[in-house]
């Protein structure tokens, strides 16, 4: 079997909160690439990436570019096209930015060939450890609603099931630390004492306001602190990691493999998180969730659940799925949640198809 070709397309795809209808801005979309790869065989992968916003146009050529240096080769020798693309581009551009991006939509479409190739789902293809994963909702209770907004969305949360879900603090407008407790007090008392709560602060904080504020919040029983100062600040993040019960989440905006090592060595995280697209595709995705098992360390996803469930099934240390929205409308359908639980499908490779209608409305140029 050999690739033969592929088309990409930029699509905007409104952000939206189909979960609890709560939307933070409602007239945002989100930029994506995808890609279809091709075969001689007539089998094709199917992938996206995401992060380009003002560059989409420069990583759509990434993508097509790299797309190109795989004509002819064999589709499941994917470690060695993945070394193929890295000496002909990544060497000049370094373990991040849009040379990842792009190779990483290379890398999930090659899984997806080699998947549908074995007549095989990815999770099992993986190792298929497990054939459902628990997953949390996301996206519903941003930092900017208010806290009636919030309370609404999360008890329309509870009531499809979800038993995991995802709030955030660092609420805008440089807010007192009591305002942020306030927001949590709110926040947990509309789901109650039993639903696992986490929450993100995007890198918004100070070492010392994470201690601070992450103290004050430790009655709420949060399952974890998310990105509580810049991404790569080890030190900083060791030191709130110390300071607090409450485990500490990190690791989705570093690009690549290797600063996993360090963000572990350093002991700045309880619980890996790995973007996909960011890492480097399922190949790296996998390899960090096997250094992560070495250090007895759980891993977790973020975005993208239709692929993430296959990952996060797969991996011995994998723990629970972000289940954030805002792919679902790519696809004809995605794996069913029931009681705040992914059912994985037996259909060979990532077991979607792109929505031809949702592709053709979201398209641009």
């Amino acid at each position: 079997m050999k690739i033969t070709g592929l088309e990409t397309a930029i699509l905007h795809v409104p952000e939206g909160d189909p979960l609890a209808d709560m939307p933070e801005d409602g007239n945002r979309k989100r930029p994506f690439v995808t890609l279809r790869l091709r075969t001689d065989e007539g089998i094709e992968g199917i992938a996206f990436t995401l992060y380009g916003d003002a560059m989409t146009g420069a990583l759509r050529a990434a993508v097509d570019e790299l797309g190109a240096l795989c004509i002819g080769e064999d589709p499941l020798r994917i470690e060695h096209i993945g070394r193929k693309l890295m000496a002909a581009a990544g060497a000049s551009c370094g373990p991040g930015g849009i040379f990842t991006l792009a190779a990483s939509a290379i890398d999930i479409a090659l899984w997806d060939i080699k998947g549908r190739a074995l007549g095989l789902p990815l999770w099992k293809l993986l190792g298929g450890l497990r054939n459902q994963v628990n997953c949390y909702a996301s996206g519903s209770l941003r930092r900017g609603l208010s806290d009636d907004q919030a309370a609404t969305a999360a008890h329309r949360l509870v009531a499809k099931g979800f038993r995991e879900m995802k709030t955030q603090m660092a609420l805008p407008g440089n807010p007192a630390p009591s305002d942020e407790v306030r927001r949590m007090r709110v926040v947990r008392e509309a789901i109650g004492p039993d639903v696992k709560l986490m929450c993100d602060i995007n890198q918004r904080w100070r070492p010392e306001q994470a201690i601070d504020i992450g103290r004050r919040c430790e009655e709420f029983g949060l399952f974890w602190l998310e990105d509580v100062v810049a991404h790569d600040d080890y030190p900083g993040m060791a030191r709130v990691n110390a300071a607090l019960s409450t485990p500490i989440a990190g690791g989705e905006y570093v690009w690549g493999m290797a600063p996993f090592r360090h963000l572990i060595e350093a002991r700045s995280v309880d619980i890996v998180m790995v973007d996909l697209v960011r890492v480097g595709g399922i190949t790296a995705w996998m390899k960090v969730a096997a250094l992560a098992e070495a250090f007895n360390l759980p891993v977790v996803s973020h975005l993208a659940p239709e692929l993430h469930c296959h990952l996060v099934a797969a991996a011995p240390n994998g723990l629970t799925v972000e289940y954030m929205p805002w792919t679902l409308a790519l696809f004809e359908d995605t794996p069913p949640v029931v009681a705040g639980v992914m059912q994985l499908w037996e259909r060979p490779g990532l077991g979607l198809t792109f929505d031809a209608a949702a592709v053709k409305a979201f398209r641009v140029g």
